[in-house]
């Protein structure tokens, strides 16, 4: 049985080579925090590291993958609590529906791992996640907010104004 490296973890699958990783994570291994959106790598729903850098879980054969790359889905992404990005989406209130959300939040880890301090510039080019709802400023917010250490007001942000849709 082919294996791969999932949150740390060797995990056996009986996927065929063509299988997305997407769905060998859900339906194989039980990790149901990734979601599908488009199945065409566009929304960033099934958004998991790979090696430490984010990708679309969708568009990923199981057969391009190798046992020693380092898979890390939104369930292990902290597993010992909530990670900082976490504990700040919850602060502002970024998620509405929340179906996108652990694709942005897994999207925002892997841009705050390369860079710390992220310009509005850097925080554009990285968050390509669609959100249906439209929260965009509270996930600026929210990445601002880490970066800064962690408290929304340490940023500088009116929390009250995020959580009112307005502009970070």
């Amino acid at each position: 049985m082919p294996e791969l490296n999932v949150n740390g973890n060797p995990v056996s699958h009986d996927a065929e080579p063509d299988t997305p990783l997407l769905w060998v994570l859900r339906e194989q291994l039980g990790l149901t925090g990734t979601k599908y959106g488009c199945g065409i790598a566009q929304c960033g729903a099934c958004t998991v590291h790979l090696d430490g850098s984010p990708v679309r879980s969708c568009a990923i054969p199981v057969s391009a993958l190798q046992p020693s790359q380092k898979i890390v889905t939104i369930e292990g992404l902290s597993p010992t609590g909530q990670h900082p990005v976490q504990k700040a989406w919850f602060a502002l209130d970024v998620p509405q529906c929340g179906y996108c959300q652990s694709g942005m939040i897994m999207a925002a880890a892997a841009l705050l791992k390369e860079k710390p301090k992220p310009t509005d510039a850097d925080i554009d080019a990285a968050m390509t996640n669609i959100c249906r709802c439209g929260t965009y400023n509270r996930v600026r917010a929210a990445i601002k907010a880490v970066a800064a250490g962690g408290d929304p007001r340490s940023a500088g942000l009116d929390i009250q104004h995020v959580k009112a849709g307005g502009a970070a």
